[in-house]
């Protein structure tokens, strides 16, 4: 049973979940300011990009911080902490006022036990899981700090809502190839830029 709990929770951070319900925030910050819209794809860009090049950095040319375990930033946990927080902090602030923080903790929550379960299932140490959530969290609160600097009531989070729980039905369990294209290709790429 706690290995079934553990796989659902990883699950919950896979790339192949995350991002399409990254792309339905998009789209529907886009309804209300393609800049949003824009910010919103930078910055998560920004960290998936941090975390690709640590998984490269550690996988093609054996970089690691061995004194407290980080080899690389764990993915699933920096993407679960950056869209489950912002997805969270839209869907409440549907209601206005503060409520848009209440939605950004959960998702904090729920990214937090995405993060144990990585270490619980021996896939990063403590020290990855931190530096993902970490950095999720930052990408969380650079964006909805933004949205949220005028009071502001998300138009539409019903319909939005509805949205993420139709592409959630469809994408969980699903499994993106990029741990796997990471391994094959990093060491040449490590071989060209000379480390």
């Amino acid at each position: 049973m706690e290995s079934k709990v553990l796989w659902t929770l990883s699950n919950l951070g896979d790339a192949a979940f995350l991002l399409p319900l990254a792309l339905v925030c998009a789209l529907w910050l886009r309804t209300v300011d393609a800049r949003l819209a824009l910010r919103w794809a930078v910055l998560l860009a920004i960290g998936m990009g941090l975390v690709g090049l640590s998984k490269i950095l550690y996988a093609g040319c054996g970089v690691e911080i061995a004194v407290i375990q980080l080899r690389m930033i764990s993915g699933h946990t920096m993407l679960a902490a950056s869209i489950y927080t912002v997805a969270g902090g839209l869907l409440l602030g549907g209601l206005g006022g503060g409520w848009y923080r209440l939605g950004a903790a959960g998702g904090l929550a729920l990214a937090a036990a995405v993060g144990a379960s990585r270490i619980a299932q021996d896939v990063h140490t403590p020290a990855e899981v931190v530096a993902g959530w970490v950095l999720g969290a930052v990408i969380a609160a650079l964006f909805l700090s933004r949205v949220f600097e005028q009071p502001r009531k998300m138009p539409r989070a019903l319909a939005a809502g509805c949205a993420l729980l139709a592409v959630s039905s469809i994408a969980y369990g699903h499994h993106a190839p990029f741990q796997r294209m990471i391994e094959h290709y990093s060491w040449w790429l490590c071989q060209g830029i000379g480390l």
